[in-house]
C-alpha cells in the first residue's frame, strides 16, 4: 500500500525524509505482519484471540491490544465481544498481497541458491521492503524462459 506522501519507488529521498520513509516503511511493516498473522490464524483456528497473536508474534497482551487498537483505526480488522479478531475485507486483502510478496521474494531467493528455509526466514524481513517495482522485476526473472 504505497503512501502517496512518500516519493515514487524510483527517486530515493533525500536528507531527513530517507530515515522518515524508514520508519513509515516500519511501521507498515509492523502493521502487515499483524494482518498476515490475524489471517492465518482464522484460517487454521477459525478466528485469531488476542493472546494467540502474543504468542506467535512473542510480544505482550498489551502489545497486541494496542497495534489491534490500529488495525481498526486503519479498518483493517473488528473485534467481536468474548471472540478474537477478524479481518475486514480490506484487511483479508492485505493479508494476501503480503502473502503473495512473500512468496515471489523466497522463490526469487531459491532461485540464486539460498537454502529454501534461510529464504523463508530471509524473506520474512525483505517482503514489506521490497517496491512494487523490484517485486515486478522479480517476477520477471523468475517467469523468464
Amino acid at each position: 500500500m504505497p503512501d502517496p506522501s512518500l516519493p515514487p519507488d524510483d527517486e530515493p529521498p533525500a536528507g531527513p525524509d530517507r530515515f522518515v520513509q524508514a520508519r513509515t516503511a516500519q511501521s507498515v511493516a509492523l502493521l502487515e505482519d499483524y494482518v498476515e498473522l490475524i489471517g492465518d490464524l482464522t484460517a487454521e483456528l477459525g478466528e485469531a484471540r488476542i493472546t494467540d497473536i502474543a504468542s506467535r508474534m512473542g510480544v505482550t497482551h498489551p502489545t497486541v491490544t494496542k497495534a489491534m487498537a490500529r488495525l481498526k483505526r486503519e479498518g483493517l480488522a473488528v473485534s467481536r465481544p468474548y471472540r478474537g479478531v477478524f479481518l475486514t475485507e480490506a484487511g483479508a486483502e492485505l493479508a494476501e498481497r503480503v502473502r503473495l510478496r512473500h512468496r515471489v521474494v523466497v522463490s526469487l531467493l531459491v532461485a540464486v541458491g539460498v537454502p529454501p528455509d534461510t529464504a523463508e526466514l530471509d524473506a520474512e524481513g525483505m517482503e514489506h521492503h521490497v517496491s512494487d517495482t523490484t517485486l515486478a522485476a522479480f517476477e520477471a526473472f523468475l517467469t523468464r524462459d
